[in-house]
């Protein structure tokens, strides 16, 4: 298949593009660099030999857009492109809305005039807002408390409305829980730009002496240590979802929802104990106060992907923190 691959050189997408090329795909790209490198398609070509086509464009170009459906026959569209960080979207949240949504709907339109009629959104469990009980399933109730999952909820309840105002439309939702982890090669990996919204790449600058400590964002949460706790998912189990998420909507119509994780929770300092045991370096952290939109616990129940997407996650705490010190150390 010919797949378009939107925020496709960041951290999920380049990931993910590796795993469609092995699996026999060909991949359009498009980034706009906002959170990424240049460098990423030199790192996909030497780990799969493969040169992707690529577009330097934005999702809130109509027009950009609309030349990559023209100069492509695509078949399915698979779409990461968006601002993900949560304290930053309670502080600019018209800049998420805007990017987000706004860069959602000119992709639909570009597909609805093109009658590409095939996408797998990356969703988030954000949408589950604060969860009344864990493991969460998908049927569980919908909310945020922050405007990036508010953005992630809204597309969607439009993802949802096209489905049923076209039955042609084969549309794969996946509610991921926490990447983590590294391409086994070293090549791929999360490499944020500035200082990280993201736990494992924060506890990353720390080894590396780039920053002096982690700061450990509350430590007074009903959970077991007091810090929150999270489904991490290793990024290439979660790019193997994604494969998974293309053959299943190729012959189906309508749209499905499933959540991504390994249906275990760890806490902030689990991940910082289990990085310090498998790559022997020291974490200094500190407690500092709870950040706005953060919850408690998240975890998924996987088994609705396990039965229908046939995906289970096969890395463990330890390879998510291996493969991540393995990546950045040398950075």
């Amino acid at each position: 298949m010919n797949i378009f691959v939107t925020g496709g050189t960041g951290y999920i997408g380049s990931n993910t593009c590796v795993k469609l090329i092995e699996a026999g795909h060909n991949v359009i790209v498009a980034d706009n660099f906002y959170n990424s490198m240049p460098e990423v398609l030199d790192q996909i070509k030497i780990i799969t030999g493969k040169t992707v086509k690529f577009y330097e464009t934005d999702l809130l170009d109509a027009e950009g857009l609309d030349k990559i459906f023209e100069e492509n026959e695509i078949d399915c569209v698979i779409h990461f492109a968006g601002y993900k960080a949560v304290g930053e979207s309670c502080q600019k949240p018209l800049k998420y809305y805007n990017n987000n949504i706004t860069g959602t709907l000119n992709l639909l339109f570009s597909m609805r005039n093109h009658n590409v009629k095939k996408i797998v959104f990356s969703s988030s469990a954000t949408v589950y807002g604060n969860p009344e009980t864990v493991p969460i399933c998908e049927d569980a109730p919908l909310s945020t408390t922050n405007p990036y999952g508010s953005t992630k909820l809204f597309i969607e309840n439009i993802l949802k409305d096209i489905s049923k105002s076209d039955e042609e439309f084969s549309i794969s939702i996946l509610r991921y829980f926490n990447p983590i982890g590294a391409d086994k090669s070293g090549y791929l990996g999360d490499n944020p730009v500035g200082i990280p919204n993201n736990l494992m790449p924060y506890i990353v600058k720390v080894a590396k002496g780039e920053l002096s400590c982690l700061n450990v964002f509350g430590n007074d949460y009903d959970t077991h240590d007091g810090t929150g706790v999270r489904d991490y998912v290793h990024v290439s189990d979660l790019a193997d979802a994604h494969i998974k998420a293309v053959e299943y909507i190729a012959d189906k119509k309508g749209c499905f929802v499933h959540n991504i994780g390994t249906g275990v929770g760890y806490s902030v300092l689990d991940i910082v104990k289990t990085f310090e045991k498998v790559n022997n370096i020291k974490i200094p952290y500190k407690i500092t106060p709870r950040r706005p939109g953060d919850i408690a616990t998240c975890f998924a129940n996987p088994e609705k992907a396990k039965k229908e997407l046939s995906f289970t996650a096969k890395l463990s705490l330890e390879d998510m923190c291996r493969d991540s010190w393995n990546y950045a150390k040398d950075k």
